[in-house]
């Protein structure tokens, strides 16, 4: 009886392993951003900045011409550059600029406006960063 179960137990180790079977390497394929998104992330940490200078009371600079490539930017999803985004787009850079432009005692009320142009326009694509943006908005 020993030798019977002996005997099974070496014919089972054996059918149990199996010979590895080597898969092919998949090819990383790194993600590469639209100019889009890159500039919306651009804007994102700049507006992150003016945020935290707005609320230390310390001067702003000057308006980053680099907000302007919004209105030639390749996007990622080419279809959606249309007339409400056009529309939009030139919203937030009027808004902008008001923020740079305006008077320190509205400062915080242009920029508001100025993110919630960016809210707006979220609103009727890409809604995924809404939330990211909210957190721009000064309470």
């Amino acid at each position: 009886m020993k030798n019977v179960f002996g005997l099974l137990c070496i014919v089972l180790l054996l059918f149990s392993c199996k010979k590895e079977v080597k898969q092919p390497k998949e090819e990383l394929i790194m993600y590469q951003s639209s100019e889009m998104a890159a500039l919306m992330n651009a804007m994102y940490e700049g507006n992150m900045t003016i945020k935290n200078k707005i609320l230390e009371g310390e001067a702003i600079g000057n308006f980053p011409d680099v907000y302007l490539n919004i209105h030639d930017a390749v996007l990622t999803d080419p279809t959606d550059r249309n007339t409400s985004f056009e529309a939009f787009s030139k919203l937030y850079i009027q808004n902008m600029q008001q923020v740079y432009s305006g008077s320190q005692d509205s400062l915080k009320q242009n920029f508001n406006q100025a993110i919630n142009s960016c809210i707006a326009c979220h609103e009727t694509t890409c809604r995924g960063p809404i939330p990211r943006i909210k957190k721009l908005l000064i309470k």
